[in-house]
């Protein structure tokens, strides 16, 4: 390659854009463009609503939406993940916000900004180092086990909302309980499960309605993304009209300020950059598994490729433009992504034109804002949340990999009893402890030839040839310091168990490497073996075990011992004169 295009595809890796661009057409350009408008609508709601579940003023989840996905649109390599407040990231940051030795420093809004900055940091810095596969450190029972508890949370700090109550502190006295339900505000209730109605009909049966009418599946996602916009829309007029607010108590989103922020860096030289370090780790963490895992769905679905490395860069500046810009932390949503997709979304023109549109809204109609009930805005996050509960996943988990089902059920209760990240901090524990484990008990097979064939299978299993001075293992997994001690124990109660063995075999498929402890155990157990009289004997090492082998004495110490290719060859010279059993 010449310098020229290695230059050309750098850029090319760093500005995706660039890519898409220079061959975009006006027929995508019309497909983004109804795309982007269904999306807006989407953005309006779920801004406001994740700022106040973060327990932010409502402008910042719109200012989030604006800046942070034109950034994303810059550097990311998914053409329709929608990047935004999203309800995790907002129930993370309420967690952060609300610790004791951050809410003491007041200013929440600088806190959330702090916490922008430093997960973009985070992120941009795990780009440096190229720890765009650290996605694969978290299996999937642990991010199931945390995303359900965290929508669990969720729901418990809306559900007061929507029944216009304050968030309960009785605990467990029934009592207190008696005495809280009495504070609920029937009006704010009633615009609740008003709320929750439209929502639902738009969601299920409308769509079915529409379906069996035949109308086009674009038009019937446009019309049921809806939604959560009329809702809006119907809950503020009741608010207005009626006086709710002022005669019936309803909570309110109260005053937006019109107009976008001015940019601006005020928030560095700020003492909570450090005590808000280990939560923006955690934020960024998961806004980046979260983002790719929605962004390979969708890509997957056109056969396009996303760049794990890349995506890191993307989301970092992405928070970093949160920051500046007056915005909370910023992540790929799940139902906004799928919505921007199943609207016909071809490239990231569409979220760059949903923000446009949601930077004029914000700049012309922010005195609309101020009459949106909280209840409806709870509905919102209920019904996008309830989706995200897969309980029916714990026994599933469990029945296949108990370790996993473990994990998974330890960090949901995490989540719960302890906080978001202690949940997630223990759910990762247990799934290395659980990997440790097996790597460390590794199954050994003991193998045997089948009849007529040169296949060899674990004498448990099937039905086999076997010989009384020959012992073939085949160990299941890399040979290394954690294991080894496990797999010397089982060979040496093997030859306790069959006292006329004089050649073990050690078949190597399933070895793809062997550490510097293991080597040496491997020396010394030759040696004993030596001097009991047997023999130990090699087959089907890989290629780049022997490369390693044959760089130490290994080899020439296990003589008379041999390194076979295949275990039929080692089988006919060392059972020659042995009868079978």
């Amino acid at each position: 390659m010449t310098p020229s295009n290695h230059h050309n595809s750098r850029f090319l890796q760093l500005f995706p854009i660039v890519g898409w661009i220079k061959f975009y057409t006006r027929e995508e350009f019309y497909s983004d463009l109804f795309a982007g408008i269904i999306t807006a609508i989407l953005l309006v709601p779920q801004g406001i609503a994740y700022a106040i579940l973060a327990g932010l003023p409502p402008q910042l989840g719109l200012y989030s939406s604006i800046l942070p996905p034109m950034l994303y649109a810059l550097f990311g390599t998914s053409r329709t993940l929608s990047v935004g407040p999203v309800s995790i990231a907002a129930i993370m940051i309420a967690s952060a916000l609300s610790a004791p030795e951050i809410s003491i420093l007041g200013n929440p809004v600088q806190s959330a900004l702090i916490l922008s900055a430093e997960s973009g940091i985070v992120m941009l810095l795990m780009a440096l180092l190229r720890m765009g596969g650290l996605v694969n450190f978290i299996s999937h029972p642990v991010l199931t086990g945390f995303t359900s508890g965290a929508a669990l949370l969720i729901i418990a700090s809306q559900l007061p909302q929507l029944f216009g109550l304050k968030t309960p502190s009785c605990g467990f006295d029934a009592a207190c309980y008696s005495h809280y339900f009495s504070g609920l505000v029937p009006a704010t209730l009633s615009i609740g499960l008003s709320s929750l109605g439209v929502l639902v009909f738009f969601s299920g049966p409308l769509i079915h309605t529409l379906k069996k009418i035949g109308l086009q599946p674009s038009l019937i996602t446009a019309i049921s993304k809806c939604a959560p916009l009329l809702t809006i829309i119907l809950a503020t007029l009741a608010v207005d009209y009626y006086d709710l607010a002022g005669q019936q108590h309803v909570a309110i989103v109260g005053q937006v300020p019109p107009g976008f922020p001015l940019l601006n860096m005020d928030f560095i030289a700020v003492e909570k950059w450090q005590l808000l370090l280990p939560y923006s780790g955690f934020i960024a963490l998961i806004a980046y598994v979260e983002s790719v895992a929605i962004a390979k769905v969708t890509a997957n679905l056109r056969g396009e490729k996303i760049a794990p490395n890349q995506e890191l860069v993307a989301l970092g500046a992405a928070n970093l433009a949160a920051a500046v810009s007056g915005g909370m932390p910023v992540a790929g949503g799940f139902s906004r992504t799928m919505v921007n997709f199943a609207a016909g979304a071809r490239t990231q023109m569409a979220m760059l034109i949903a923000a446009g549109l949601l930077a004029l809204a914000v700049i012309f109609f922010s005195p609309w804002f101020e009459n949106i009930p909280k209840a409806a805005l709870a509905a919102i996050i209920l019904i996008a949340i309830i989706p995200l509960v897969k309980l029916n996943n714990i026994p599933i988990t469990w029945r296949y990999d108990r370790g996993d089902g473990i994990a998974e059920i330890s960090t949901l209760l995490g989540v719960l009893v302890y906080g978001i990240e202690e949940g997630i901090t223990l759910g990762i524990i247990l799934t290395l402890i659980s990997h440790l484990r097996k790597t460390s008990q590794p199954h050994i097979a003991v193998v045997g030839r089948i009849p007529g064939t040169e296949h060899y299978r674990n004498i448990k299993r099937h039905s086999v040839e076997t010989w009384p001075n020959l012992l073939l293992l085949r160990v299941d997994e890399s040979i290394t310091f954690a294991n080894i001690n496990y797999i010397e124990e089982f060979i040496e109660a093997e030859l306790r168990q069959q006292p006329d063995i004089t050649h073990i075999v050690l078949i190597f498929t399933s070895i793809s490497d062997i550490d510097t402890t293991a080597l040496e155990v491997l020396e010394n157990l030759n040696h004993s073996l030596q001097a009991a009289k047997m023999t130990l004997h090699i087959s089907e090492a890989k290629g780049p075990v022997l490369d390693k082998l044959e760089k130490t004495n290994f080899i020439s110490q296990l003589k008379p011992g041999k390194v076979f290719f295949h275990t039929e060859d080692a089988v006919r010279e060392l059972s020659e004169n042995s009868s079978l059993t």
